[in-house]
Parts: C-alpha cells; sequence; structure tokens
C-alpha cells in the first residue's frame, strides 16, 4: 500500500469527507482520507436525514459564509446528478423581549447588510400562513425563503464517492494512534502502519484533542451528547416540505425542526439540550428529560406536529468556548490545519471542506474565516466563560 500523500485527511464526517473531495479535484491520487470507525457511522455529529441551511444568522461571521455555501453544495449537486438540498423556507421565531444574540433583531441586520430577502412577520401573520403553529401574542418570526435542509447522510456519501472518482484513498475502520510532526513531513501512526505526508487536515469532532495531542494541542472543547426525536405524525400533507418550513424558536431554550424527510416523520430536537458527555462516554440512550422538553414545546406550540415516537437519535456537539467554529492551522504547526464544527457547521459542511483543502495546498483561502482563528481569547485565555452555558442550564430548568 502507498505510504506517503501530498495530503491526508483525518475524519470522514460532514467536513473530512467534503476536505476529501475538494483535495481530490486538485490532487487526485495523493489524497488519503483515514476514518476510524466504519463509513457513514452514527458516533459523531454528521448523520441522519437532515440539518438546516439557512441565510439567517445573528452573527455576519456566518451570514458571509452561507451564500458561499450553498453554492458549493449546487457544485457537487451537478457532478454527482443527485440533489442535496431541499428548499423549504425557513421561519426564526421568538418572543418579544428576547434579548442578546438570540434577538432576531441581529438575524434581520445581517441579512439587510448582505442583501437577502426575507419577511417580518406577526405571530398572527405566522400562523394565517401556516396554522399548524399555535403562537403567543408576543411572538414574531422571520422567513426567508432559501431556507431547507441538507441530507446529512447522502451528503457525506457523495463526498466520499467522488473523492474516490477523483483518485483519493478513502480508508475506513482505522483508529489514528499518533500524529508527529516534523519540519520535513507529518507521519500519521495507525494499526495499519505509519502514512506520511506535507500537510494534514483533521476534522475529527469530538475525538480533535486526541487526535492533536501528541502535537501539544488541548482546547477547551465541550462535548454534549444531543438528540432529536421522529414523530410519526397522522397530518402528513400538513408537515410535507412544500406545506411546511424549517424552524428555529430562539429562546434560552431553544429548539428547531424540520418538515417531514427522510422518514414518514417530523422531526424536532432541542439545542444544547443535553449532557456533557466525551467521545468515549457518551451512550446513544436517550434523555429522557430533554425529551419531555420537546414535548411539551411541540404540545403548545405545534400540536399537529406530533405523533407515535418513532425513534429518537443522538449525536455529539463539540463545542469551543465562544461556540465558534475553528478553521486555522494548529498552534506551532503550520502543516497542520484542523476544522472544529461548534455544533453548528453541516450546513457549511462543503465550504468548509473547500476552505481547508485551499489552507492545505495554497496556505491561505479567500473565504472570510478570520472570526475563526485558533488563537483567539476563547480558545487561549483560561478564564473565558462558555457562552454556552447558561443556556445549556436553562433549557434543563
Amino acid at each position: 500500500m502507498r505510504r506517503t500523500y501530498e495530503v491526508i485527511v483525518v475524519g470522514c464526517g460532514g467536513i473530512g469527507s467534503a476536505a476529501a473531495y475538494w483535495l481530490a479535484r486538485e490532487i487526485g491520487p495523493d489524497v488519503l482520507a483515514i476514518e476510524q470507525f466504519p463509513l457513514g457511522h452514527v458516533r459523531g455529529s454528521s448523520q441522519d436525514h437532515s440539518r438546516i441551511i439557512r441565510h439567517s444568522y445573528h452573527d455576519p461571521a456566518y451570514t458571509a459564509l452561507a451564500a458561499p455555501a450553498y453554492d458549493l453544495w449546487h457544485q457537487v449537486e451537478d457532478e454527482a446528478g443527485l440533489q442535496l438540498v431541499v428548499k423549504t423556507g425557513g421561519l426564526d421565531l421568538e418572543r418579544l423581549g428576547t434579548t442578546g444574540p438570540k434577538d432576531l433583531t441581529h438575524c434581520a441586520e445581517t441579512m439587510s447588510a448582505y442583501g437577502i430577502p426575507y419577511e417580518e412577520l406577526s405571530a398572527q401573520e405566522v400562523m394565517t400562513r401556516w396554522p399548524q403553529f399555535h403562537l403567543p401574542d408576543d411572538a414574531r418570526a422571520l422567513y426567508q425563503a432559501d431556507s431547507g435542509l441538507v441530507d446529512a447522510g447522502k451528503a457525506n456519501a457523495v463526498h466520499i464517492a467522488l473523492a474516490r472518482l477523483h483518485g483519493a484513498t478513502i480508508l475506513d475502520r482505522l483508529p489514528v494512534r499518533a500524529i508527529w510532526s516534523s519540519a520535513e513531513a507529518i507521519d500519521v501512526v495507525t494499526d495499519d502502519g505509519v502514512f506520511s505526508a506535507g500537510h494534514l487536515v483533521v476534522a475529527a469532532g469530538a475525538w480533535t484533542n486526541s487526535v492533536l495531542t501528541h502535537v501539544g494541542i488541548d482546547w477547551p472543547l465541550t462535548v454534549t451528547q444531543e438528540q432529536v426525536t421522529y414523530f410519526a405524525t397522522p397530518h402528513l400533507r400538513e408537515f410535507a416540505p412544500d406545506r411546511f418550513p424549517v424552524w428555529i424558536w430562539r429562546a434560552p431554550q431553544g429548539f428547531y425542526g424540520f418538515p417531514i424527510y427522510g422518514e414518514v416523520a417530523t422531526k424536532a430536537g432541542q439545542d444544547v439540550g443535553g449532557e456533557e458527555v466525551t467521545a468515549e462516554t457518551r451512550t446513544f440512550e436517550p434523555n429522557q428529560s430533554a425529551k419531555e422538553r420537546l414535548v411539551n414545546f411541540l404540545e403548545e406550540h405545534i400540536p399537529r406536529f406530533l405523533g407515535p415516537e418513532l425513534y429518537t437519535k443522538t449525536c455529539l456537539y463539540t463545542m469551543p468556548p465562544d461556540r465558534h467554529f475553528i478553521i486555522d492551522a494548529a498552534p506551532g504547526h503550520p502543516c497542520i490545519t484542523v476544522a472544529v464544527d461548534g455544533g453548528h457547521a453541516f450546513k457549511f459542511a462543503t465550504l468548509i471542506g473547500r476552505i481547508l483543502s485551499q489552507l492545505a495546498l495554497e496556505g491561505e483561502t479567500a473565504y472570510p474565516i478570520a472570526s475563526f482563528r485558533a488563537d483567539r481569547p476563547a480558545l487561549t485565555d483560561p478564564t473565558f466563560q462558555p457562552v454556552f452555558r447558561n443556556e445549556a442550564v436553562l433549557s434543563r430548568s
């Protein structure tokens, strides 16, 4: 087996598979991607049928990346001949008096700044257009027509298939045991021997610090076990993708949901509603308290969304203290580029993969990623307080 490559990618989830694809488009067989579990596994952050894609972010650092992400998803769709993005429209909802980053005013301002069309709706206007919602009088919403979902599991498989088409080697069921960095090369130690490359891309999610430990990286990352529940609603036509949008309830107890897609069921979850775990201690058992909070919310605000539980599925969030991405070289190791998702990156997965390929091959990118540097205070100041902890505490109250 070949042992030396131009670039090695560690991790073949959403971001890693995308990096492998974009790298292979440029350098073909000089790409090796390594995944510790079987491809398509459910142990990380990147599987299931759907992830929300949207322009509506409270932070312009993300709004600036949304349009390029849509464009690149469509490029991948064109090459694959498969649909990955389903446009449903999207609602961001809140009650008046919401403050801080959750305030919809920030989303409206960022979309206006980037020329993204949207509508501001009262509670009554939302319920007139989508009578599935039961909202209090003091609720309001932003509607953005281009929002929708990305088929996560299919997207990962497409990235891998196209990477192979362009000549990349993909090895799964192969854990990385150590990484050694020198001026000449990066050595990746596995149970199948040592592989070397001029550049390493790490997209390992909850295993990031474990992969980087031998090069002295130990970022303050918090891993939580989150979950979504599929409900076999009997009201199928009401929640079809052409009649019901993706939605986000912006509050200290934040919830989100999807129309019927992938299963004959609706899907919803609570954002940062899970317990802190590690990649090793996580379980696959649903959190009953989190499910009860979700069901209580849905009973009050979207009652016909509910039905018998089809299943509840767990996943992992991996969050820096400020919950922003990391997309940068590992400090002190310019030949190692790392991406950490922050628990909300799948909509940008193919774009982040493209950025990682540019950083690996060219040492720079024109995409605006200054907010995601590895030397920012959230990662270097030990007194920095995680922004999501108060939300997590409130979400469990």
